[in-house]
């Protein structure tokens, strides 16, 4: 089972991705956790390169880098642990590529589609859960907790863009998307999170 975690910066992914693999590991599961970019050394070497402060990326170009980490993610990380039959936790894949260069940086849709089919391998997420916070909390959040990358670091209607891209995201596929509010506090963000993940693992006999 492929469980994948979307939202703006600072809406609380990392914490929530964290508690829930904790929970899952204690009753016993097999857990993967992973993230995009990133999860492999090749990704995480291209990851740095990427969100790099000071470089003026192309949106095509940003486009086939992302596309370069999952391929090898897929391949290296994901599709063994699904054939292994492990719970993969994801923070962040195929959505967010809709999100934030498609409905961000204006990519053709289609585009993203085609490479995406060619690069997962028809791969998709059982259950992929939104934490839906304001551009503007979720920007103070993550400057509050770390040092902003490139992306982080674009203008505040550039992160709403984002956060509406990922609300008609969730409309268009309500069956996959698990929507929850990112300004509620943690644990109670947590427990909602815990019980639908459980009912989905019932529900596919898990």
């Amino acid at each position: 089972m492929l469980i994948t975690f979307e939202g703006i910066e600072g809406s609380g992914k990392t914490t929530q991705i964290a508690l829930l693999a904790d929970h899952l590991k204690k009753k016993g599961r097999s857990i993967i956790q992973t993230r995009e970019p990133g999860g492999t050394g090749f990704g995480e070497a291209l990851r740095s390169v990427l969100l790099k402060k000071g470089f003026n990326v192309f949106p095509l170009p940003e486009l086939l880098v992302f596309m370069a980490m999952r391929a090898q993610h897929i391949e290296e990380v994901i599709l063994p642990a699904l054939q292994d039959g492990s719970i993969v936790i994801c923070d962040r894949f195929v959505d967010a590529t809709y999100a934030y260069q498609g409905y961000g940086r204006k990519i053709d849709l289609g585009v993203i589609e085609t490479l995406n089919r060619l690069v997962t391998r028809g791969i998709r997420p059982n259950l992929t859960i939104l934490l839906n916070v304001s551009a503007e909390r979720g920007l103070k959040r993550k400057a509050a907790s770390a040092q902003m990358d490139r992306i982080e670091e674009e203008d505040i209607s550039f992160h709403q863009k984002i956060k509406k891209a990922y609300e008609k995201l969730a409309r268009e596929d309500p069956k996959r998307f698990f929507v929850v509010d990112g300004a509620l506090k943690a644990d109670a963000i947590h427990q909602i999170i815990r019980e639908k993940v459980n009912n989905v693992l019932k529900s596919y006999g898990i």
